[in-house]
């Protein structure tokens, strides 16, 4: 499968593998909650951006994350995972030695977004908590992979 293989109108010319490609990038739409000024909520948007793969961006200032999109989350990795202990916010709050149950957590984490460890991005089933690139290589990998060898 060299280049001679992808000349117009070839069995792989460019157009047959884009038109593929864009038919398996509608598949993926991965949603993403943050907030606009968070580094890493800026850097997941744009590797998404980049791969061209839509994206359902939840700004968390203007729209809060329900209880129920944060307890699935909590489910996978704990509440207090989702807690960002370095957050100036956290500081401002006096969290420091707090402690409280997991359900006034949420409850805090709902009020409160700036607490939360951003971005939490979910793909289908699967979700992360800031910044994971590489569980995001994984998502989107089968297409990378497929564009390397048609």
């Amino acid at each position: 499968m060299g280049p001679q293989n992808l000349r117009p109108g070839g069995p792989w010319s460019y157009r047959y593998i884009t038109r593929l490609r864009a038919r398996e990038l509608k598949a993926l739409e991965v949603q993403i909650f943050g907030v606009r000024k968070s580094a890493d909520t800026r850097a997941a948007l744009r590797f998404f951006a980049e791969r061209r793969i839509k994206v359902h961006f939840v700004d968390l200032l203007e729209r809060p994350a329900s209880r129920g999109e944060l307890n699935r989350f909590a489910q996978k990795f704990g509440v207090l995972a989702l807690l960002d202990r370095e957050s100036r916010r956290f500081d401002e709050l006096g969290l420091a030695v707090a402690s409280r149950s997991d359900e006034r957590w949420l409850e805090l984490l709902c009020e409160e977004p700036l607490l939360l460890k951003l971005p939490l991005v979910r793909f289908q089933h699967q979700l992360t908590v800031g910044a994971g690139e590489s569980v995001w290589r994984s998502w989107t990998g089968q297409i990378e992979s497929d564009d390397e060898t048609p």
